[in-house]
């Protein structure tokens, strides 16, 4: 396909922060790829390069942040020529490509959820989506129904199911006032703990712990935005480390 205008929009939902949401390419060195690095919305699009090297097509944005929450995002992509709107849950960011080509040469097929792997380095440290898609619409052709009612050809690869799933985490909510208390491991020397937060203030206690046999006391707060874990130990001279984050 040769296209002078593209819209592409779907909505989806993750737990995780990186992987492909779409890709297309071609073998003029034509490409789109739409991916989640780090929690962010990222656009990869060439619209073609000379073997010259003086006309650099390669556009990449960036947009949003903490998309691993798990709720649905929608995006729409609206490209005519080398002019592109970029909607993210309704957030609309305009830009224009570099290079001088107006159409996107893909001749090869798209992939919705990841990208096949090609032997190229980029294609080989990408990670697949893992999460849920709906509304999937490409050019105007529905590609969940067309997926669901199997008239996609090649069709998926892998399983595909139409439903999902939730996560299995448990999320607790707390007031700042309330806070949740666990026992101790004793007679253990590790102490070992994990957990995922999010929060809009900028201060406050995370976990904090004192050590058996009066022997010191382990916490971890935020100040001013970042995180700090604060080891006291009684035993030793240098009795306090301080690690900030």
């Amino acid at each position: 396909m040769k296209t002078l205008k593209d819209v592409i929009s779907l909505k989806f939902k993750t737990s995780e922060s990186e992987g492909v949401i779409f890709h297309g390419e071609g073998q003029q060195g034509d490409y789109i790829t739409l991916e989640l690095k780090k929690a962010k919305l990222v656009l990869n699009l060439n619209l073609g390069s000379n073997q010259l090297g003086s006309i650099y097509g390669h556009t990449s944005v960036m947009t949003g942040s903490l998309l691993d929450d798990h709720h649905w995002h929608s995006i729409i992509i609206e490209r005519h020529g080398r002019n592109i709107n970029l909607t993210l849950d309704r957030h609309i960011q305009h830009f224009r490509t570099n290079g001088e080509f107006d159409y996107l040469d893909l001749d090869y097929e798209i992939t919705f959820g990841g990208m096949p792997f090609s032997g190229k380095p980029s294609s080989n440290s990408r990670k697949n989506f893992k999460g849920c898609m709906e509304s999937i619409n490409y050019n105007g052709n529905n590609i969940t129904d067309l997926a669901k009612r199997k008239k996609l050809e090649p069709s998926n690869v892998g399983n595909l199911s139409f439903s999902c799933v939730e996560p299995h985490t448990v999320p607790v909510f707390f007031n700042a006032t309330s806070y949740l208390e666990v026992p101790g491991r004793p007679s253990q020397d590790l102490f070992s703990v994990s957990f995922l937060f999010r929060t809009w203030n900028p201060n406050g206690l995370l976990v904090f712990s004192n050590f058996a046999d009066g022997l010191g006391n382990v916490e971890i707060d935020i100040n001013e935005g970042k995180v700090s874990v604060h080891i006291n130990v009684t035993q030793i001279k240098k009795n306090r480390i301080d690690i900030s984050s």
